[in-house]
């Protein structure tokens, strides 16, 4: 809900912005709002990934897929993220998110996310997210259809993701996870 507004804004700005394909980069320009720090007065480590959201969502309307996802009623979802910071954006500070498809697998769609000021990384994180319909996870055949693309022939995604993904799954919906530490 903290970003409700933003998103907002980017879904509608999105539209306007110059049209991308739905692997290419997406560079959404930013600021670090007084909304997004924490006592330290940088960037919260916790928006990070929440800001991600919103380059995700410009590279989904700027490639078309979004329009196309929305009125299939699929919703995106993530699986797995992860994060690493190299240096902290300031208050008032502009940097870009900067979002790209990098690979896919028969359980989710891999992105990796940036957060660049000044021509560096702050912050880099990859995402696996997956897009669902009320009859259950959409698959890529379908994905691919709706964006009107092919994937890119030396598309593949790194092993080192796959076996991220794998070491840090939870059990499926329809398998228990009980709560105990080991």
């Amino acid at each position: 809900m903290h970003l409700l507004l933003r998103t907002l804004l980017v879904l509608f700005r999105s539209r306007r912005r110059s049209a991308l394909g739905f692997f290419d980069t997406s560079s959404l320009p930013m600021r670090v709002l007084p909304t997004d720090i924490d006592i330290a007065m940088h960037l919260n480590n916790g928006m990070y990934l929440s800001l991600m959201d919103l380059g995700r969502f410009d590279l989904m309307v700027r490639s078309g897929f979004w329009g196309a996802m929305r009125r299939k009623g699929w919703s995106p979802v993530v699986g797995n993220e992860t994060i690493s910071f190299r240096k902290s954006l300031e208050l008032g500070q502009r940097y870009t998110i900067e979002t790209k498809v990098i690979g896919f697998d028969d359980r989710a769609t891999y992105l990796e996310q940036r957060m660049v000021a000044d021509g560096e990384i702050y912050a880099r994180a990859y995402i696996a997210a997956r897009f669902v319909s009320t009859q259950g996870p959409v698959s890529n055949e379908d994905i691919f259809k709706a964006a009107g693309v092919l994937p890119p022939a030396d598309l593949e995604v790194p092993e080192w993701i796959r076996q991220w993904r794998e070491d840090g799954a939870l059990p499926s919906t329809r398998r228990p996870a009980p709560h105990t530490w080991n």
